[in-house]
């Protein structure tokens, strides 16, 4: 007898697993992102050093929610693997080019240019196949008795771009604004400088993903009009974020343009989950129909259930240790 609805648990699990990686290693890809047009060299070492304490915890969610999505809904790995395997390779890359730059450029001398070029571009690389597997979800998969039968590059079109690009220009305004929140003096005036250009570039790129998305799939068109009143909620939010993110960084507010840059990811990250639940593998499954056994969901999530706790402790924890601000000349390499 089945007691629990565990796809839908296993949804909220999976789905918080994605925000909180979006949200927490979003600002550090966005300081890579940044990265070649910073000041100074001194200005780069202060940027790496305000990430480099808690950047490998944050891909902790990454590799949860993955592992998740495994466990609970393997057919969601059978389809968007073949379907996507070009732009997750991509990510990966991009993430481990940016993990050893990590590493190498403190101990490095004559080649630390190289190193710079390296953590930028795995970090620019790694944010727009981000956006670009978050647009072809979108677009939605072609399939046939649960196998995809498209194409290996289905998933890069003039639509997956843009939103490759807006992914860039989010994690950008989320490092430019974690910089104003831990940096101070020329670096922390360099940060404030840039924000305002990045929202304008974000609420720009958002605003036309916004009107095209309804004619990249009927379902998102009908899904929106049919429930106006509560789907516009969204963009509301959306742009009070945005506002808010204006007023702080006109007050020259150091915590505020962080936090709200963080709740205009948290709105979009909604509005794209309303415009296709319950379906995991649009157009055609939902969660439910694409959800391993009911005894592997439940032997799984008990495990889950430990750590989750332990992961939310730590993260917290180390947050915590490594608050304030980071100085140049200050280091925990």
């Amino acid at each position: 007898m089945e007691l629990f609805d565990l796809p839908l648990i296993w949804a909220f699990i999976i789905g918080f697993g994605i925000i909180m990686y979006v949200l927490m290693d979003g600002f550090d890809l966005g300081v890579g992102i940044l990265f070649p047009f910073a000041p100074n060299e001194e200005a780069r070492d202060t940027m790496m050093n305000s990430v480099a304490p808690v950047w490998d915890g944050n891909e902790t969610w990454l590799v949860l929610g993955g592992a998740g999505l495994l466990a609970a809904f393997p057919m969601v790995y059978s389809i968007f693997l073949p379907a996507l395997y070009i732009g997750v390779f991509l990510l990966l890359a991009g993430l481990i080019f940016r993990g050893v730059a990590f590493e190498f450029r403190f101990k490095a001398r004559t080649s630390r240019y190289l190193w710079n070029w390296a953590f930028a571009g795995g970090s620019t690389v790694a944010s727009f196949a981000q956006g670009a597997v978050v647009g072809a979800y979108i677009q939605g998969f072609e399939t046939a008795n649960g196998v995809y039968v498209g194409g290996a590059l289905d998933w890069l079109t003039p639509f997956t771009v843009l939103t490759g690009l807006g992914m860039l220009a989010g994690y950008a305004l989320l490092g430019s604004t974690w910089l104003i929140m831990k940096t101070e003096g020329n670096l922390q005036q360099w940060a404030y400088k840039i924000t305002l250009p990045l929202l304008l570039a974000v609420l720009v790129v958002f605003g036309i993903i916004g009107v095209w998305t309804p004619f990249v799939d009927e379902m998102v068109r009908e899904r929106w009009f049919s429930n106006l009143s509560i789907i516009w909620v969204l963009p509301v939010l959306t742009l009070l974020c945005a506002i808010q993110i204006y007023r702080s960084v006109r007050d020259r507010k150091d915590g505020m343009p962080f936090v709200a840059t963080m709740g205009l990811f948290i709105t979009t990250y909604l509005g794209l989950v309303v415009s296709r639940w319950p379906y995991v593998v649009p157009p055609e499954y939902t969660l439910w129909e694409a959800a391993s056994a009911y005894e592997s969901q439940l032997f799984l999530l008990l495990g889950l259930l430990f750590v989750i706790p332990i992961v939310l402790v730590y993260t917290a924890w180390t947050y915590w240790v490594f608050r304030g601000k980071v100085r140049a000349g200050e280091g925990y390499h």
